[in-house]
């Protein structure tokens, strides 16, 4: 099952996210959950790095299917939008696919 941490302040501001392991819905190499959520994910990571001026640390571990995502600072309104966009997707996958797959889990950092 992949597990998504948003991480956000008291405010509900951004302040990263973790995607974690792997769906498990199908073979590997045709999970479409696992599939769905990593195209996500990496294209809000590849979004947030060419359409925003927003910084933030990367970690990634293929292995065992880790991507995280620190915010350096307040993201800008175009880099919400991003973040909401990936959350809505992720819900979406979630809602859809149910939580045997995926889980999506809010943090207060």
């Amino acid at each position: 099952m992949t597990t998504i941490r948003i991480y956000k302040d008291k405010t509900g501001a951004y302040k990263g996210f973790q995607c974690r392991d792997h769906a498990g819905s199908g073979e590997y190499g045709f999970d479409i959950v696992c599939a769905s959520i990593s195209v996500l994910t990496i294209n809000t990571v590849n979004s947030l790095e060419q359409l925003t001026k927003d910084t933030f640390d990367l970690t990634q571990e293929e292995t065992i299917g880790l991507i995280q995502v620190i915010f350096h600072d307040t993201l800008s309104e175009a880099g919400k939008l991003l973040m909401d966009s990936y959350v809505l997707g992720l819900d979406s996958i979630q809602e859809e696919y149910g939580t045997s797959y995926i889980q999506v889990f809010y943090k207060e950092v």
